[in-house]
């Protein structure tokens, strides 16, 4: 069951929403893609089965609060996007995580996500830090986040191993306005 309070945010090029239970066969559709896979983190498996989409449902949906949406594009969830907030002395910094079905790739769609995200984490979650990581192969995520406002703050060289290799990781941070 889906929260009836739970925000919806309809953009120009997408919508985010969240999960529902029947998303499965397009998210299988979309997630079972390598190149996708080589940009996320080793949780999202490759291939993406229906066994996989079945327990990230069963997370996701109903989820308070919400903190993952899908990118719904054309009727059906395309890709997904999300703000896993920290613990400890970091409970007021969040990281962002997004993926989009490769067919979509270009078009503006994560830049719109991003930015909504962004208000959400700011808004509703009440971050004051959105930060994230992105391997360094991956320089259209890296636009993506600088054209939605994010600093570059570092490199961290060597310091995951996807793919068979090492890669750096870039990391960016938004700070949420002074009030």
């Amino acid at each position: 069951m889906t929260d009836a309070t739970a925000p919806v945010l309809r953009l120009e090029r997408c919508t985010l929403r969240t999960w529902r239970a029947d998303d499965g066969p397009s998210l299988v559709r979309h997630a079972n893609d390598r190149e996708v896979w080589r940009n996320m983190r080793d949780a999202f498996p490759h291939p993406y089965t229906e066994g996989n989409a079945r327990q990230w449902l069963e997370m996701a949906v109903g989820m308070t609060p919400v903190r993952f949406f899908a990118i719904e594009v054309a009727g059906e969830a395309a890709g997904g996007i999300g703000v896993t907030p920290l613990t400890d002395v970091y409970r007021r910094t969040g990281e962002i995580g997004y993926w989009l079905g490769r067919a979509l790739w270009g078009r503006g769609i994560v830049s719109e996500a991003v930015r909504a995200m962004i208000e959400y984490a700011f808004g509703p979650l009440d971050l004051v830090r959105v930060q994230a990581a992105v391997y360094a192969w991956n320089e259209a995520s890296m636009r993506v986040l600088e054209k939605c406002g994010f600093e570059r703050e570092g490199v961290q060289r060597r310091a995951a191993f996807k793919d068979g290799t090492f890669v750096d990781c870039v990391e960016y941070a938004r700070l949420r306005p002074e009030a």
